[in-house]
């Protein structure tokens, strides 16, 4: 943890405060106000890393490009992910997965375990001036005497990562002619303490400016994060004060020493807790650390106790993240804490948590609107995903106490048709996920969507099962939910349902407000699937005038699409979706832009993979992740133009198909990250 400069420890300072526009005595004041900084991590930079959490193997993930060196990691092994049992349920420990950017959908960055290296064989180290060794191997690595850099390839740094392969370029220099430049000669201006231009600035635009260098996603292991934030901490006093709310306005917290670092900082400065408005510990696992769970809990540096602790410094804070590795830590007092004693809190995600502990932690706390029925929740941001184990009647007890509520993600809960109805008409839902739900019926589904106030203005809605064990909406539900869906909506996932050609016509208006439509499992041809993207075929007379078809013309609006899933359909194979002609089939053309992304079944990926020359000649690509795998339209290729998946009802998402709703605005990473695009 980065420290605490003198003037917050009370010292005299010889300079009056009077000068500076900010100050020390000011610091409540500054601090307290509504910051728009994006989500950061505040951490211990630079500090050396401990010597018994020497990872073993390397993590390939997105690193902060700002660090001032890289990290040096130790050589590789293959690492074994142990599962841990839980109420006889085994689940295996999960990477992280982060979007990455780029100009194509679909593409991530997942941490793994085990990393790519040279092999050993290939490294001689004798006769090495340098002690780095030499390489056999024709390539970039560095190492190679007889590889030479061909023209224009550019020169890039030596901490630069390739961080698709995984394989770090830390020793290479592509080569360029050097260009010379003319000599520029730059007048030093010196100001006086608060006279800067920087530091002129109205406190508004100076907090964006320094929120522009935090961090969302940590870096695996102990690396340094934050950097730049850190140094600014040591610019100038006005320049300190402004950092300080971007650095502690949102807290990220991946290790338990990390944990432990921060609640200290706390306990000495507790004006600090103050600022504080997110605690995510979404990046939290013991994985890769040298320690396993028990272990980790034997360390006792993140407890039920010590968590509870750092609630109470934190009096003001209104988003809480935590997820199924801190499920044994949530008990009683901790659920107590967040339900009823933080008056401020929004938003609260308790993602995958299953164990016996948390169950009658959450049985328990609710136990207090049996003694005060009319308390109400400031909770409008509830996440549940994959909390398969909390018994109906939690969610009949929790929902009718949350009248603000806006996003509801209980998917793969045991959430009943009861507890849907007992939402309060006041709630305004925009993001609704009931995927997986056993529970519920899709009779009291279609109910809850067509008759409640609260489901009037939705913007994601996803009802997708998994027809190998159950059908959540028959043909009949279907034909009652379609007609019946608000112009809000911008996402909408039907997997499973009974979907057949004659609910084309229904589909086809949302397509003109829809950005994406899940039709896995549907009773459809590929003249179906295509009819969502050609306008109507009018038929006209002989007589008919050429000004009616203009007028027809006219009339059609494309769709807005630009995700479909068309997983588990028969007709849509490989074959099918290369050897039938336009105007049967217009799928792969830029006739159906925006449309950039198919989700397809295994066995489709797999054909498509093999043909890359097809692939390359149509400008498309395969992407796959986990169990997942999507047909991926190459704009540029095309000749199109690239756009960013960002849009508001995301939530910070930028790629397609998420199955998680978050619960806060903030990039994809960690464990939420695996829920939402790889499982």
């Amino acid at each position: 943890m980065a420290s605490t400069p003198s003037f917050y420890r009370k010292t005299s300072d010889p300079v009056s405060s009077q000068q500076f526009r900010y100050s020390a005595s000011d610091f409540h004041t500054l601090t307290n106000r509504i910051s728009s900084s994006p989500p950061f991590t505040p951490d211990s930079a630079l500090e050396p890393r401990p010597a018994e959490c020497i990872n073993d193997g390397r993590t390939v993930t997105t690193a902060d490009k700002r660090a001032s060196s890289p990290v040096p990691v130790s050589p590789p092994v293959r690492v074994a992910q142990q599962s841990r049992q839980r109420m006889g349920i085994r689940k295996t420990s999960c990477s992280s997965v982060k979007e990455e950017e780029g100009g194509i959908a679909q593409s991530f960055l997942e941490s793994v375990n085990a990393s790519v290296a040279t092999p050993t064989d290939a490294v001689h180290d004798a006769g090495s001036p340098t002690g780095r060794g030499t390489c056999d191997c024709c390539c970039r690595c560095g190492r190679s005497p007889t590889w030479q850099p061909g023209p224009g390839r550019k020169r890039r740094s030596k901490s630069y990562t390739a961080l698709r392969t995984g394989i770090s370029e830390l020793s290479g220099w592509d080569l360029e002619l050097p260009q010379r430049q003319e000599t520029v000669e730059i007048q030093e201006k010196s100001y006086g303490p608060g006279e800067a231009p920087l530091e002129r600035l109205p406190a508004e635009v100076l907090d964006e400016i320094i929120s522009q260098l935090a961090v969302d996603v940590p870096p695996a292991g102990y690396g340094p994060r934050n950097v730049d934030l850190v140094h600014c901490l040591l610019t100038s006093r006005t320049i300190h004060v402004a950092t300080i709310n971007t650095l502690y306005n949102q807290i990220t917290l991946p290790h338990s020493s990390v944990f432990a670092k921060f609640l200290t900082h706390l306990n000495e400065y507790p004006g600090l807790g103050t600022i504080v408005r997110r605690l995510d510990l979404s990046h939290f696992t013991s994985v890769g650390l040298g320690r396993s769970r028990q272990s980790n809990a034997e360390i006792q540096n993140l407890t039920s106790k010590t968590m509870c602790k750092l609630l109470d410094l934190t009096p003001a804070i209104q988003e809480v993240l935590l997820q199924e590795n801190l499920d044994d830590d949530i008990d009683r007092n901790v659920l107590q804490k967040l339900f009823f004693g933080l008056p401020k809190l929004r938003a609260v995600d308790f993602c995958a948590s299953a164990s016996q502990t948390f169950v009658d932690a959450f049985s328990f706390a609710l136990t207090r609107f049996d003694e005060a029925p009319s308390t109400m929740l400031g909770i409008r941001r509830l996440g549940l995903y994959d909390c398969f184990t909390l018994p109906s009647s939690t969610f009949e007890n929790l929902l009718p106490h949350l009248p603000g509520l806006t996003h509801l993600d209980v998917y793969h809960t045991r959430i009943t048709d009861q507890a849907l109805q007992a939402i309060p008409n006041t709630a305004n839902l925009s993001h609704l996920n009931l995927g997986r739900c056993t529970q519920i019926s899709g009779e009291g589904i279609v109910d809850f969507l067509t008759g409640h106030n609260a489901a009037k203005k939705l913007g994601y809605l996803n009802l997708a099962c998994d027809i190998a064990h159950y059908r959540l909406l028959e043909e009949a539900d279907v034909d009652r939910l379609l007609p019946t869906l608000p112009s809000t909506l911008r996402s909408l996932n039907l997997n499973g349902a009974q979907i057949t050609a004659r609910h084309i016509q229904h589909l086809l208006p949302l397509t003109k407000h829809l950005e994406e439509l899940g039709l896995a499992c549907a009773d459809l041809s590929l003249a179906d699937v295509n009819t969502l993207f050609r306008p109507p075929q009018q038929i006209y007379s002989a007589n008919s005038q050429a000004s009616n078809s203009q007028h027809h013309q006219q009339q059609w609006q494309p769709p807005t699409l630009h995700y479909i899933d068309l997983t588990a359909i028969p007709s849509i194979t490989q074959s099918s979706l290369f050897n039938t002609p336009a105007p049967t089939n217009i799928l792969l053309t830029p006739a159906t832009l925006p449309l950039e992304v198919i989700e397809l079944g295994d066995k489709a990926i797999s054909s498509l993979r093999e043909c890359r020359n097809t692939n390359k000649r149509l400008g498309w690509v395969v992407k796959e992740l986990g169990r997942r795998g999507w047909y991926v339209r190459d704009v540029a290729a095309q000749g199109g133009r690239e756009g960013k998946g960002k849009r508001g009802w995301k939530m910070g998402a930028m790629w397609w198909g998420m199955r998680k709703v978050p619960v806060a605005w903030g990039e994809v990473g960690g464990l939420y990250g695996h829920y939402m695009f790889k499982k």
